[in-house]
C-alpha cells in the first residue's frame, strides 16, 4: 500500500504508540483522583499540555483538550456567539471545513446571518471582500481556516484577523491541517481561539485541542465535573492526550523535514504533469502546505480514478474525508469558481514524513496507467 491521504489522517508515529501504551495498561488512574495513582495520570496530562502549547508558542493553561478538531471548532464558535448576543453575523470563507461550515448553516437556521467570504480561482481569500463584510457591522465571530484541507492553500490569517480585530470581532482559526506542517505562532496574531487535531500530525484519533487566549472569555459547552479548568468537563482521555503531546513535540522538532516533503510533492506533480498533458493543479502553487497536491484530470471520472488507484494500492481522496465515504463534487473546487465537471475530476494527494521517493515514483506510474485506461474506456469524457 502507498498511502497518500495524509490530510485525512496520518500514521501514528512509533514514539506516539509507545508513549500511549502504559496509560492503557497498568497506569489507568483517573487524573481527577486525589491519590498518588491518579496524580500520575494528572502529571502526564499536564506534560502533554505543555508539549501542545509549545507547538503553538502558547502557554500551557491556554490549552483545552477536546475529542478532536470538530468539537474544538464547535465550542469556539458557539461560545463566541453566546458571549456576544447583540451581534448576529458570522464571517467565514467559502472554503471552510464542514466542522465550521455546518455550524454556520445551523446558526443561520435560527436567525443568524452567515457572511461567507469568497476566494479567487486559486483559492486565495478576497481580502477586499473580507474588509467589506466587516464594515457592514454586527459581526460576532470571524472564523478563517488556516490552511485548506483539500487544496492546502494557506489563508492570509495575519491580514484577515488584523482587520477583524480593528472591529473588535472575536477571531477563531481552524488550524487542524496547518499544525505540524507549517510553523504556527498564536502570539503573533490577534486571535481568541484556535483548533487542533492530533491525528493530522501523527498522533491518535479522537483527541484534539482548543487553544484559548488567556485574555479572552469563554463559555463552556460541556458541563459536569469541571475538568480542563472548567472549560470542558469529562474525564480526560489520558492515553490519547499523552500521544497527542508526543506527536506535537515530534512535529515541533521536525520543521526541517517540511522542505523534504515539499520536494517530493513537487516531484510527484512535475512527473504527473509531464506524463499526462492537460492535468492542472487546483489551488495556489506558491501558497500551499508543503505536503498537499490537488490535481484536475480533464476527461476523467474522479470516482473511477479512485477505484483504479485503490486497486493499484494507492490511497488518495476526492477531497475531504469527512463525507462518510461518499464521492461528491468537491465543494472547495466549486467555491474557487470551477465547474462541477472539474470538481468531479479532481483528486487530492497528501504526503507525510513517512512518504518515500520510491512511493512517489510508483504512484506516478499508477496514476498514468489509471488515467490512460479511463481515457480509453471513456473517450467522450
Amino acid at each position: 500500500m502507498i498511502y497518500l491521504d495524509n490530510n485525512a489522517t496520518t500514521r501514528p508515529a512509533p514514539e506516539v504508540i509507545e508513549a500511549m501504551r502504559p496509560w492503557m495498561d497498568e497506569a489507568y488512574g483517573n487524573p481527577s483522583s486525589g491519590y498518588r495513582f491518579g496524580r500520575e495520570s494528572r502529571k502526564a496530562v499536564e506534560h502533554a499540555r505543555e508539549q501542545v502549547a509549545a507547538l503553538l508558542g502558547a502557554q500551557p493553561e491556554e490549552i483545552v483538550f477536546t475529542s478532536g478538531g470538530t468539537e474544538a471548532n464547535n465550542a469556539a464558535i458557539r461560545s463566541a456567539l453566546a458571549l456576544r448576543p447583540a451581534h448576529r453575523a458570522l464571517l467565514t470563507s467559502t472554503v471552510e471545513h464542514s466542522a465550521v461550515a455546518e455550524v454556520v448553516k445551523f446558526q443561520e437556521s435560527i436567525g443568524y446571518e452567515g457572511r461567507s467570504n469568497p476566494v479567487d480561482s486559486l483559492g486565495r481569500l478576497d481580502l477586499e471582500a473580507w474588509k467589506a463584510n466587516l464594515a457592514k457591522g454586527g459581526v460576532a465571530l470571524a472564523s478563517l481556516i488556516w490552511a485548506n484541507n483539500e487544496t492546502g492553500v494557506i489563508s492570509p490569517v495575519a491580514e484577515a484577523f488584523e482587520l477583524a480585530a480593528e472591529q473588535d470581532v472575536y477571531c477563531h482559526s481552524d488550524a487542524v491541517q496547518a499544525a505540524g506542517k507549517i510553523p504556527l505562532r498564536v502570539d503573533d496574531l490577534p486571535l481568541h481561539a484556535l483548533s487542533l487535531s492530533a491525528h493530522k500530525l501523527h498522533g491518535p484519533k479522537g483527541v484534539g485541542a482548543l487553544w484559548l487566549n488567556r485574555r479572552a472569555r469563554f463559555l463552556p459547552q460541556t458541563l459536569g465535573g469541571g475538568q480542563e479548568g472548567e472549560r470542558r468537563s469529562g474525564t480526560e482521555n489520558v492515553p490519547a492526550i499523552v500521544g497527542f503531546g508526543v506527536a506535537a513535540a515530534l512535529a515541533a522538532g521536525a520543521l526541517e523535514t517540511r522542505q523534504d516533503i515539499a520536494v517530493l510533492r513537487d516531484r510527484f506533480e512535475r512527473s504527473v504533469l509531464e506524463t499526462l498533458p492537460g492535468v492542472e493543479i487546483n489551488g495556489d502553487p506558491g501558497g500551499r502546505l508543503p505536503n498537499t497536491s490537488n490535481l484536475y484530470f480533464p476527461g476523467v471520472d474522479g470516482e473511477g480514478l479512485l477505484i483504479l488507484l485503490d486497486e493499484a494500492g494507492v490511497c488518495c481522496s476526492p477531497g475531504s474525508a469527512c463525507s462518510t465515504g461518499q464521492v461528491k463534487p468537491s465543494r472547495i473546487v466549486r467555491a474557487m469558481g470551477h465547474s462541477n465537471a472539474r470538481a468531479r475530476a479532481s483528486v487530492r494527494f497528501s504526503l507525510s514524513r513517512f512518504t518515500t521517493a520510491e512511493e512517489i515514483d510508483a504512484s506516478v506510474a499508477a496514476v498514468a496507467r489509471a488515467v490512460g485506461k479511463l481515457r480509453v474506456l471513456l473517450p467522450g469524457r
